[in-house]
C-alpha cells in the first residue's frame, strides 16, 4: 500500500500546542468549576466602546480601512502615547493596527529574522514568544528568569546569552503569567546591552495600564531606545476588548514599513469596526481603565495574601492579573497539582510549565475572575493543600 508522504513542515511540527488550552477543555466538560486559568478581563466592553462598535456598523462602516488601520486611531494612539510615556510617533508611518497583539508579535519576527537568526526570550512568558520565532525561521534562545530577582530578568543573564548569530530580544513586562514589573533601573541595564550588542529588541507592554503601586516604563522611552525597539500594545487588558482583536505596534518607520508589508500581504488591515471601537476606548475609556484597575487590585490582595496563608508561596505581583504561586509543598510537578485540583476540587489554573522550563513549580492563577469566587477557589486550595501539603 502507498504511503502518503507527510506533508507538514518540520519547523511546525516541532512546536507543540499550548499548554494552557488542555485545561480548559478538561473545564469546560465540569459542572460547578471556578476558572482562575484564563487570561481575559471578566469584565464587559465598557459602554461607550460597545455603543462606538455599534454604531459604526448601523453607519455602515463594514470596509476596508487603511492597511495601516483608521488614521483616526492611529493619531489617537499617538497622542496617548505621548500624553504618558513623552513619545513621539509619527501616525502616518510609524504606527500600524493589528489584528491583536498576536498578529503585532508575528510581523515583528516575520520581517526581521532570518533563517537561523536568534531571539534571547526570558522566561517564564506568554506561550506565543518561542512558537512565533520558530514559525519565522528563528532560534528561541531561552534566559531563565529567577525568583530571587522576584522574575525581574537581569542584564547580566542576557548578556551570557548573546552570541554572533543573537538579532533581538523580546521582552514582556508587566509580564505573563509572574506579574512581575521591571524596575527603570534594570531596563536601564538591559538597554545598555541593546545598544552594546546592536539589537533589536521586541518590547510586549500589553499590560502596561495595569499596574499596582508602580509605574510602568515604556522601554523605547529609554536613552536611545526608541530607533531600536518595537513596541507592541493593544486594548485587550487595558479596556476588556480581547473578542474585539485590535492592537497595533509601533517603531521607527524603516522597520515598520517593512512590518506593514508582511501586514498587507496576509491580513489587509484589522476590523474596521474592531478600530472604531479601539477610537472610542482611547476617547472615552479612561474611567473605566481607573475602575477596573481599583478593582484587580482589590482581588490581588485577596488572592495573594491567601496564597501564601494556604501555603502556596507567592511573591507580590506589581502588574496585568495574575499571581504565580509556588507549588513546592505539595510535592508535585505543575501538570499534576492542575490535573488533581481541576479533579478533586474544581479549581482550573495553569502549570507554570506551559510558560517555559522556567514555570515548573509553579502554578498561573488568574485574578480576573469575580472576588467572590476567587474567596471560593481559596477556600477550595486551603482543603486541596491540607491534603496534600
Amino acid at each position: 500500500m502507498h504511503r502518503v508522504r507527510s506533508f507538514v513542515s518540520e519547523r511546525i511540527a516541532t512546536v507543540p500546542p499550548s499548554g494552557i488550552r488542555r485545561f480548559f477543555d478538561i473545564a469546560a466538560t465540569m459542572d460547578d468549576v471556578i476558572s482562575l486559568g484564563i487570561g481575559e478581563p471578566d469584565f464587559v466592553t465598557p459602554e461607550p466602546i460597545l455603543q462606538a462598535g455599534i454604531e459604526a456598523l448601523q453607519q455602515g462602516e463594514t470596509h476596508y480601512s487603511s492597511n495601516s488601520g483608521l488614521i483616526e486611531l492611529r493619531r489617537a494612539i499617538a497622542e496617548n502615547l505621548d500624553r504618558l510615556y513623552d513619545l513621539t510617533y509619527d501616525p502616518e508611518s510609524e504606527i500600524l493596527v493589528t489584528v491583536g497583539v498576536s498578529e503585532a508579535l508575528y510581523l515583528a519576527f516575520a520581517a526581521t529574522l532570518d533563517p537561523g537568526d536568534e531571539v534571547i526570550i526570558p522566561h517564564p512568558c506568554f506561550v506565543s514568544y518561542a512558537p512565533e520565532v520558530v514559525f519565522a525561521g528563528g532560534k528561541p534562545v531561552i534566559v531563565p528568569a529567577k525568583i530571587e530577582n522576584n522574575f525581574q530578568v537581569t542584564a547580566e543573564e542576557i548578556a551570557a546569552a548573546i552570541t554572533p548569530r543573537t538579532k533581538a530580544l523580546l521582552i514582556g513586562y508587566p509580564n505573563n503569567p509572574t506579574g512581575a514589573v521591571m524596575s527603570q533601573e534594570r531596563l536601564a541595564e538591559i538597554a545598555t546591552v541593546a545598544e552594546q550588542h546592536d539589537l533589536l529588541v521586541i518590547s510586549d507592554e500589553i499590560y502596561d495600564r495595569l499596574v499596582y503601586g508602580v509605574q510602568h516604563v515604556c522601554f523605547p522611552n529609554l536613552p536611545g531606545m526608541y530607533e531600536r525597539t518595537v513596541l507592541l500594545q493593544g486594548f485587550s487588558k487595558s479596556y476588556a476588548m480581547t473578542g474585539w482583536r485590535v492592537g497595533y505596534m509601533a517603531a521607527p518607520a524603516e522597520i515598520l514599513g517593512e512590518m506593514r508589508k508582511v501586514h498587507q500581504y496576509t491580513i489587509m488591515c484589522a476590523s474596521t469596526v474592531s478600530q472604531y471601537a479601539a477610537l472610542a476606548a482611547l476617547r472615552e475609556g479612561e474611567p473605566y481603565v481607573q475602575e477596573m484597575v481599583a478593582e484587580y487590585d482589590r482581588r490581588r490582595r485577596l488572592i495573594v495574601d491567601g496564597l501564601n496563608e494556604v501555603g502556596l508561596k507567592c511573591f507580590e505581583p506589581q502588574g496585568a492579573f495574575y499571581a504565580f504561586p509556588s507549588i513546592d509543598v505539595t510535592g508535585m510537578d505543575g501538570n499534576t497539582f492542575a490535573e488533581t485540583l481541576l479533579e478533586e476540587e474544581q479549581v482550573a489554573v495553569v502549570p507554570g510549565s506551559a510558560f517555559g522550563e522556567a514555570g515548573e513549580g509553579y502554578v498561573r492563577c488568574s485574578y480576573a475572575t469575580a472576588y467572590e469566587k476567587i474567596e471560593e477557589a481559596l477556600e477550595r486550595l486551603h482543603r486541596f493543600v491540607r491534603r496534600h501539603g
